[in-house]
């Protein structure tokens, strides 16, 4: 069982990382989410490239021995070393050997980061020195990286003064205050760094195997300096770095940087095949050349020079055990862009030091610090991932960064202590999960048998939710924060209704269409009202409607946010066993919300059998999405409510966003007569159960406090998603609509 105390520092935590860093993490990985949006606008094909980006780790990686065979021989046929690491102790142990107690100038490398070389260095009498900026910032802070691409955005300009002038005992008067200051003060003195440098040590963003090549992108000149400026280079990556050939950085070269930080090309790309042909920069004679020309060997043009030494250091430390796991091996795709942590609206809050491990941050890292470190590292984390999909669009080689987010919470939640006392097992709940469960989880996950036994004991059971006791033990045992108002259960659900009415109101003779609305389990319980707008909406469009009551059982999304795979595959072909009569008789699958419909299209497919989850993701359609279909067809719009001018405040659900039904909404609402506002913040902060638990209710709010400034002033506001709907109401202090009921007819 979680323990109160744990859930407390969490949000203490939290707290804090909002108070010192979040307004510095929310200015640059905003910023830098925007520069990509605007940025892959601009490709002819952005879908196509990065297909083409995807297929091409998807093939390195499945041919990755052949690859590393072929790489040693490219690397050795140069006069240069290769060396495979097994873990980070081996690794760092041949670097500490070549490097030998010298002096070391570093470019940035998260893998480097990793083994924790530099400690390791140290250890052995070398020093270190970063060259990246951000990086030498927290070398000097004593700090861990807070991004992967922007090791130091927590960091603000008057900070990175203020230390710059308290590790150089600067007087005020010669304090760097200005941006171009603060760089030109850094460029000098990492200049005579890397002039007095015995060895100069890199990452590796690709390594190609035909030839060798290292691929190094970055925005700063300094690794291009670390690598050729002293006469031994040695370059540390991951194993998964390699690709077949030069030719297939091309994508990788237009993706890399406009995902990561929204310029179409970074300041640099260098592409070296050490041992570079050119010879060691030599800066002890100022009145002689920096390189004496006419020393390379063979012509100097493409021959690597003789006094020149490279070591490629490649590292496993779990990755080729990652490459066998079904589920982690996409996280060997990476190309370590950022765009994963830029999109997210809970890392835009508080950054890498909470959403994060050992090294990794953002929606990626759980597959990272899971397959290098382990799990309980990724479980300090991993539940800051709501599963909201804004990630999916974002990630240039397309991983599902959501599902293994879900499948790593899955191994945590197994890995609980089986011999935890917990009265919730031994049949008394319907899942599938193992004690020691966190109780918050167990609770989100069985909503749906919450749901019926409070529809069925309503008003009773909404009255006692609510008492002060009540809450003050939710809060402490279950982590349910006690400032979020509580669903309000219905003691006549939407099914009740819909039978008591008599059922379908379209006769079979007239209807344009015939349709299942999905009784799903918030709306069949909660949000009634809305599934009977729904109803309304579309039987004023022709449509023959049913809500049977085989129909109400939950899809499975409930568990599935909570990690419990067993329990949502259980309900996911519960659910298609439900619904397949419907298909089978011709009937379409109409959805309100956009998550359940998400799980049909997104999920299922790794649940049950990929035919019957891609047959009910091609019969299936969200209700303004099948609105819109309706209209476009022909049906009359003259039964649904008019807008007539009236100015309404739109946001879109995260998951309607990532499937691309936004504009269906909006394309109605317009048609309809409403002045449409959509929203600028691509997530409410809400997501689902998460802004419920207590340890996160903070970082909840402050992520949908955009959202409170853009639609503070709104008349009217309206959300496609049942936690949107929350969230706003708790935001603006005024109820939220569903699209559907401000259309539907009264």
């Amino acid at each position: 069982m979680s323990k109160p105390d744990s859930r407390s520092e969490t949000a203490r935590r939290i707290e804090h990382l909002l108070e010192t860093e979040g307004d510095s993490v929310a200015e640059n990985t905003r910023g830098f989410n925007r520069g990509r949006i605007d940025s892959t606008a601009d490709l002819d094909d952005y879908e196509a490239l990065k297909r083409e980006a995807r297929g091409i780790k998807e093939d390195a990686i499945e041919r990755l021995p052949d690859l590393l065979d072929d790489l040693r021989e490219a690397v050795e046929a140069r006069g240069g070393h290769l060396y495979v690491a097994d873990d980070a102790a081996d690794a760092n142990a041949y670097v500490s050997a070549v490097v030998d107690g010298g002096n070391v100038v570093k470019s940035k490398s998260m893998t480097t980061e990793e083994l924790e070389l530099n400690a390791a260095l140290e250890a052995d009498g070398a020093r270190v020195t970063e060259t990246d900026l951000g990086e030498w910032v927290l070398q000097l802070a004593d700090e861990a990286p807070s991004h992967i691409v922007g090791p130091a955005i927590h960091k603000s300009r008057e900070s990175i003064a203020d230390l710059f002038a308290e590790s150089f005992d600067l007087p005020p008067d010669d304090r760097p205050e200005t941006a171009e200051e603060l760089t030109r003060f850094a460029r000098d003195e990492l200049l005579a760094e890397i002039r007095e440098a015995d060895v100069g040590v890199t990452g590796a963003n690709f390594l190609t195997a035909d030839s060798g090549t290292v691929a190094l992108v970055t925005s700063e000149g300094n690794a291009r300096k670390t690598a050729v400026v002293p006469d031994t280079h040695v370059a540390v990556a991951g194993v998964e770095k390699v690709i077949p050939s030069v030719e297939d950085l091309a994508p990788f070269v237009e993706l890399i940087g406009r995902s990561g930080t929204g310029q179409d090309i970074t300041s640099y790309v260098s592409l070296l095949t050490p041992p570079t042909p050119s010879p060691p920069v030599d800066f002890a004679d100022p009145d002689e050349p920096m390189a004496a020309s006419g020393t390379a060997s063979g012509d100097g043009a493409t021959e690597p020079h003789p006094d020149r030494e490279f070591h490629l250091v490649l590292v496993d430390n779990g990755r080729l055990a990652m490459r066998e796991d079904d589920d982690l091996r996409e996280t060997l795709y990476c190309i370590r862009c950022g765009a994963c942590s830029n999109s997210c609206g809970n890392f835009q809050s508080v950054g890498g030091h909470a959403f994060g491990g050992e090294t990794y941050s953002g929606g990626i890292a759980t597959g990272w610090e899971a397959g290098v470190e382990g799990l309980d590292t990724a479980a300090e984390f991993n539940d800051l991932c709501t599963g909201c999909t804004r990630c999916v669009p974002a990630c240039p080689v397309e991983i599902d960064i959501p599902w293994i987010n879900t499948v790593v919470r899955d191994r945590i939640n197994r890995g609980a202590d089986p011999g935890t006392f917990d009265p919730l097992v031994e049949g008394l709940t319907p899942d599938d999960e193992p004690a020691g469960l966190d109780p918050a989880k167990r609770l989100f996950g069985n909503f749906e048998t919450l749901a019926k036994l409070g529809s069925a004991t309503a008003p009773l059971s909404n009255w006692g939710a609510d008492l002060g006791p009540v809450r003050a033990a939710m809060d402490r045992w279950l982590g349910v924060a006690r400032e979020r108002d509580l669903p309000s259960f219905e003691r006549e659900t939407l099914v009740d209704w819909f039978d008591a009415r008599g059922g379908p109101r379209v006769s079979e003779g007239v209807a344009r269409r015939e349709a299942v609305v999905y009784p799903d389990v918030y709306t069949n319980h909660v949000a009634v009202d809305r599934g009977k707008a729904a109803v309304r909406a579309l039987e004023a469009l022709g449509v023959r409607v049913h809500v049977p009551a085989s129909a109400a059982v939950g899809s499975g999304r409930a568990p599935l946010s909570q990690g419990m795979v067993e329990t949502a595959r259980r309900k996911a072909r519960r659910c298609v066993d439900a619904l397949a009569p419907a298909i089978d008789a011709g009937r379409d699958v109409v959805v309100i919300e956009p998550s359940d419909l998400a799980a049909f299209d997104r999920e299922y497919g790794k649940l049950i059998d990929e035919d019957d989850a891609d047959r009910l993701a091609t019969n299936s359609y969200e209700v303004l999405e099948y609105v819109f279909g309706l209209l476009e067809n022909g049906a009359d719009p003259g039964g649904l409510t008019d807008g007539d001018g009236e100015r309404v405040a739109y946001h879109a659900h995260c998951q309607q966003r990532t499937l691309g039904l936004e504009g269906h909404t909006v394309a109605v609402l317009e048609r309809l007569g409403y002045e449409v506002t959509t929203s600028d913040t691509e997530c409410c902060g809400m997501a689902g159960s998460f802004g419920y638990k207590s340890a996160y209710y903070t970082l909840s709010m402050d992520v949908g406090e955009p959202l409170a400034e853009q639609f503070g002033d709104a008349g009217r506001v309206l959300a496609s998603g049942t936690s949107c709907c929350e969230q706003l109401d708790a935001l603006l202090g005024e109820p939220a609509e569903h699209p559907i009921e401000a259309i539907a007819p009264e």
